[in-house]
């Protein structure tokens, strides 16, 4: 059963501006307002369910290390206690399913897309001579180091 939502109404000026801001996206960035509208109508029933489980699992691990530590039995202390790492860990990773994955976006406002096509931008490769890591760090301090303060 679900627990009545309890909803403030609002005034008529800030329906206006909240109006005002969703035109406002609207016009900016249709894809992303729309992205928003869809992602706007909460956790799917899967997902619940996966975090209630994981949660469970969670709580079914601690009640083992407490069996275990009462019966000094430590091989079950210790599956109880992987059980409850799995199960928050389980429980708090998002699932992927119906995600949109992230990407870069060029000054077009259009996703970048590397040589084998997928969303990740394509890496120059390092220029030779460049130096260790620790090197350029250096370099890069002694740069700021000789610009000054600000």
């Amino acid at each position: 059963m679900k627990p009545p939502e309890v909803t403030v109404p609002l005034s008529e000026h800030e329906q206006r501006v909240l109006e005002q801001m969703e035109q406002a996206l609207y016009a900016e960035d249709p894809r992303l307002a729309s992205t928003l509208k869809s992602n706007a109508r909460g956790v799917s029933a899967l997902e619940r369910r996966k975090v209630v489980l994981g949660v469970l699992v969670a709580l079914g691990g601690l009640a083992l290390v407490v069996v275990g530590v009462m019966t000094q039995l430590i091989w079950v202390g210790a599956v109880g206690f992987l059980a409850m790492v799995l199960g928050g860990a389980w429980a708090a990773t998002p699932s992927r399913h119906g995600k949109a994955h992230l990407g870069v976006v060029g000054p077009d406002g259009k996703p970048r897309r590397g040589p084998s096509g997928g969303s990740r931008p394509h890496r120059s490769p390092r220029k030779p001579g460049g130096g260790t890591f620790m090197q350029r760090m250096e370099q890069q301090w002694d740069r700021r180091k000789e610009q000054g303060p600000y």
